[in-house]
């Protein structure tokens, strides 16, 4: 019997492959599926972007979509003054400081200040032992007198030797040297009172008070501690307070500026800050400037000096300084913070029948929270708030939380 076709052994091995296998129409099958799923993953991706470009609009501005109204801060430009700074780092030094010290040898009997004690020039501070010197005055004004005497009896010679000689009674040699005689002797007695006074100055050593007003530092010694006058360890410090200075540094940029106004007779005003610039501490005025200019910052040392009297400042304290230069008087005065800054340009929103419109500005002097700009006029209103959601015509509303077109921005300088 036949054998059917199908039925038929298979003898030759390619038939064990399939059939399209490495064929060109296969290939091509390949490819087609490649690039119908890079087109599909290709929409997939711009669809997925665009949605969420649109939620991040959405987003982004979603007073709009609640019917375009943004609240907005108001604030008003005034007019007013603002002062031209120059800063710098500085240190409270005291106009004296006086170390005392021992001019003489002897033991402590008495301490007579406090530590910490405001003295005034001439309040007694130490006393020492001052017998030994009051010994040696003592001799020195004995044998002060005891030439004395011998001067007064040699001048009384003298007087009677040019009576005698006025009538030849004794030769004229006789006469002249007497006169010699005197002149030895008030040698002798100018001598003696220089020891005097030198025994003097040791006693009033021994007496020591304050040769200025000032506070008194930690006690150094105590009754009974032995000093020298080659010692070189202080009795007490004193440095004066009342008034005090600051030494700060200044750009050599800011020469330009300051010394006209010097030169002018100006009294420049030096504020003096905590060390985080914060808190204002004293007010003072600019005393001098240094002689040269500092190659190695580029900054020359001023020195102002404070009342200081009640006594905030303290003896080699950190201040930062902040000198007045000059003021400008009658400019428009914006909040820092209205000022807005793109790539081209710096701009504020003013605010006119309840819409926004962008206006270019110019921004002057800045001091604190306060700007001086050109480009608004004084009393016109601008946007303190919402910069996020603002373009120009955006329809806006006034915020509770903020001020009244009419209140004060910011605070004039004098």
């Amino acid at each position: 019997m036949s054998l059917d076709s199908s039925e038929q052994p298979i003898s030759d091995p390619a038939h064990l492959l399939p059939a399209t296998t490495g064929t060109p129409e296969h290939k091509r099958k390949d490819a087609s599926r490649f690039i119908v799923w890079g087109i599909l993953l290709l929409v997939f991706f711009l669809a997925f972007w665009w949605v969420m470009h649109r939620h991040d609009t959405a987003a982004a501005k979603p007073a709009r979509a609640g019917g375009g109204t943004v609240p907005v801060v108001p604030a008003t430009a005034k007019q007013g003054s603002i002062g031209i700074y120059q800063e710098g780092i500085g240190t409270v030094t005291p106009v004296y400081t006086s170390s005392i010290t021992a001019q003489v040898t002897g033991v402590v009997v008495a301490v007579h200040y406090r530590e910490g004690q405001m003295v005034k020039k001439g309040d007694p501070l130490v006393d020492l032992d001052s017998r030994p010197y009051r010994a040696n005055l003592l001799t020195a004004q004995g044998t002060l007198l005891h030439d004395q005497g011998i001067l007064a009896e040699a001048q009384m010679d003298l007087e009677r030797y040019r009576q005698a000689w006025a009538k030849n009674a004794i030769p004229r040699q006789t006469f002249e040297d007497q006169e010699k005689i005197v002149l030895q002797d008030q040698g002798t007695v100018k001598q003696d009172e220089g020891t005097v006074q030198f025994d003097q100055v040791q006693v009033d050593f021994c007496h020591i008070v304050a040769p200025i007003s000032g506070r008194v530092g930690l006690r150094l010694i105590d009754p009974g501690n032995l000093v020298t006058a080659s010692g070189t360890t202080p009795l007490v410090v004193i440095t004066q307070v009342q008034p005090i200075t600051v030494i700060f540094s200044l750009a050599e940029d800011a020469l330009g500026q300051v010394l006209p106004r010097m030169k002018g007779g100006t009294k420049l005003t030096v504020d003096a800050f905590d060390r985080t610039a914060l808190k204002k501490i004293a007010s003072g005025t600019l005393l001098s400037l240094d002689n040269q200019v500092d190659t190695t910052t580029g900054t020359v040392k001023a020195r102002a000096q404070f009342d200081n009297r009640d006594g905030t400042l303290y003896p080699n304290e950190f201040v930062n300084a902040r000198l007045l230069v000059n003021t400008l008087q009658n400019v428009t005065l914006l909040p820092s913070s209205t000022v807005q800054h793109s790539d081209k340009s710096t701009f504020v929103y003013v605010i006119a029948n309840n819409k926004a419109q962008m206006q270019p500005v110019k921004v002057g002097v800045t001091d604190g929270d306060t700007s001086q700009v050109t480009g608004v006029n004084p009393g016109q209103v601008v946007a303190n708030s919402s910069f996020d959601k603002l373009q120009s015509g955006s329809q806006v509303k006034f915020s509770d939380q903020g001020a009244a077109p009419g209140q004060s921005t910011g605070s004039n300088t004098p």
